[in-house]
């Protein structure tokens, strides 16, 4: 079964009275271009007409009704089917590992669930019925001409074939094209989230013409693209679509008929139905074009609903207590080049533990390890005695918090963001949080003070909104990546003592790139090519005179 056919599997029989209706109202729609001829007929003949005037205006009446009411089933099967399939995206997407998010961008998410449903909007409400009407139509005429006189019928399509070989050369591997515009879009979408995004770090740093330059080529090589492919077929379709104007259909059949001397009221109802056909290409060019847009967009949702999801243990461990260890870990993203090789680490209940070291050492990838953004390739990573892929995903969230540099606040209101790990929090509690993070008074300026929806944060006031957040979820392990890097000194000041708060009483591991943010920690884990070069305090690492202290001396030189 296609893609295609898969997603629209639940709301198919919803499609398939329409098209019955459809086709229904597209042969009544055919009674008044036939009736037009009987009625000449008759009145040339001098006989009475009102029985075909009666015929035509019922056809005309049911014809409404069978359309109306097949685009109205239609509707209701696609905004059943959009439902459904953002139900299950959203379904899908809670239960991915975390780690998805950081390699998938907001913006190839945003065109699947968005734009690519959207997409199927056409075929499902519209294309079906369309297209029926666009096939029944012509058929009906052409079999009534048939009945005619077959030359009739000949004489409606003769200038279809020209056309149609156009039309085919004009559309070879378009499928292929579409996707290739389809990925060029995405990397479009892509390059606009990621410059909003860091709108505010551009302009901090005055590289607003260096981060245009990404959305630039993206959308250079997106119209250089769909250019180089639409030039010259528009040159051909200009020319080849002449064969289906009005003027020329019209004109053939009439020189036809007469050079044929076939009856003129016959020679009518052939024109009537020869100038239909152009009309009815046009709708099933539309609709081959909306198909084939929508059998990409379909491979898109079917591929983002088959996303591994995090694997549940078969059977779950409750763990006992908050030691965390990394066990012999061993971790690859793409399954051949190792990012941690044998790291073996033990973290105590209430300490902190820091992880240095150059980039690409791993240490956010080991951090990242304990709240399961990724599953380790070899070893294991346990909490409290009990390996973390045995935990159930909702216990390990309320054992493992993490304060991440990139923060992230949701549509709402500040209320809402903080109590967001505690959702049955008191306001009470959430105040609490806040004060605790430094961020009350703040929030008190705002207009609607906690109620505010969708504030402007600078970098370190979100930074103390998240930390409120973790200090309200109350995880007795927690994960902080560089709190402080993107805050001014008066937010690291705060966010320092928020942190401090925050820390107290729980096993901690941080991810640190300022080494005087962590020279109090209880040890220090010292990462080169994967491994754990160095273990110590402080004091004993810089007293080995090695990496460490190459990079305590490095960063105090900075600093001056």
């Amino acid at each position: 079964m296609s893609a295609l056919q898969e997603l629209r599997k639940p709301v198919v029989w919803w499609t398939r009275a329409g098209v019955v209706l459809g086709a229904v109202g597209a042969l009544t729609t055919l009674v008044p271009f036939i009736g037009i001829a009987e009625l000449g007929r008759r009145l040339i003949n001098g006989q009475d007409a009102t029985g075909v005037a009666v015929i035509i205006a019922v056809a005309l009446v049911v014809g409404f009704l069978c359309n109306g009411g097949a685009l109205a089933l239609t509707h209701v099967a696609d905004a059943r089917l959009q439902a459904l399939l953002r139900r299950r995206i959203v379904a899908r997407l809670g239960k991915v590992p975390l780690g998805w998010y950081s390699d998938t961008t907001s913006g190839a998410v945003r065109k699947a669930a968005q734009d690519d449903i959207e997409d199927l909007h056409h075929l499902v409400a519209h294309h079906d019925v369309e297209v029926t009407g666009a096939v029944v139509l012509p058929l009906g005429g052409i079999a009534y001409l048939v009945w005619l006189d077959w030359r009739l019928a000949l004489l409606a399509v003769a200038t279809l074939p020209i056309y149609l070989a156009a039309y085919a050369f004009m559309m070879r591997g378009f499928a292929g094209k579409m996707r290739e515009l389809d990925s060029g879009f995405a990397k479009v979408s892509a390059a606009i989230v990621e410059f909003v995004h860091g709108i505010a770090v551009v302009k901090a740093f005055g590289q607003a013409n260096r981060a245009h330059r990404g959305y630039l080529k993206a959308v250079g090589e997106y119209g250089n693209r769909y250019a180089g492919w639409v030039r010259p077929i528009l040159r051909l379709e200009a020319l080849t679509s002449m064969a289906l104007a009005a003027p020329v259909v019209a004109l053939v059949s009439l020189a036809g008929g007469v050079a044929l001397a076939v009856d003129p009221i016959d020679l009518l109802a052939e024109v009537l139905v020869a100038m239909v056909i152009p009309t009815t290409l046009l709708t099933l060019n539309n609709g081959l074009t909306a198909q084939r847009r929508a059998v990409a967009a379909a491979e898109r949702i079917v591929a983002l609903l088959d996303t591994p999801e995090l694997p549940l243990p078969a059977v779950a461990v409750e763990p006992d207590g908050h030691l965390v260890e990394f066990d012999d870990v061993s971790f690859s993203y793409d399954g051949s080049t190792s990012v941690l090789d044998g790291v073996s680490l033990v973290c105590e209940p209430g300490t902190v533990t820091a992880l240095v070291g150059g980039s690409g050492a791993g240490k956010s990838t080991l951090a990242k390890l304990v709240p399961r953004f990724y599953d380790v390739s070899a070893g294991a990573v346990r909490i409290g005695g009990v390996d973390v892929r045995d935990i159930a995903p909702d216990v390990l969230y309320r054992k493992v918090g993490f304060v991440l540099q990139d923060v992230q606040l949701l549509h709402g209101t500040v209320f809402e963001n903080i109590r967001l790990g505690r959702p049955d929090a008191s306001a009470e509690d959430v105040v609490a949080a806040a004060v605790a993070a430094r961020i009350h008074e703040k929030i008190l300026s705002l207009p609607d003070g906690y109620e505010t929806v969708d504030p402007v944060f600078s970098g370190g006031e979100a930074q103390r909104v998240s930390i409120a957040r973790a200090l309200l979820a109350d995880t007795p392990v927690l994960v902080l990546d560089e709190a402080t890097a993107y805050a001014d000194p008066e937010s690291e000041a705060s966010i320092q003592d928020a942190l401090s708060v925050l820390c107290r009483g729980r096993t901690v591991l941080v991810i640190a790139h300022r080494l005087a943010t962590i020279s109090g920690a209880q040890q220090i884990a010292v990462l080169a090519d994967g491994r754990v070069a160095e273990l110590g305090t402080h004091s004993e690492l810089l007293a080995l005179d090695g990496r460490y202290a190459r990079m305590w001396q490095a960063s105090a030189e900075v600093a001056l």
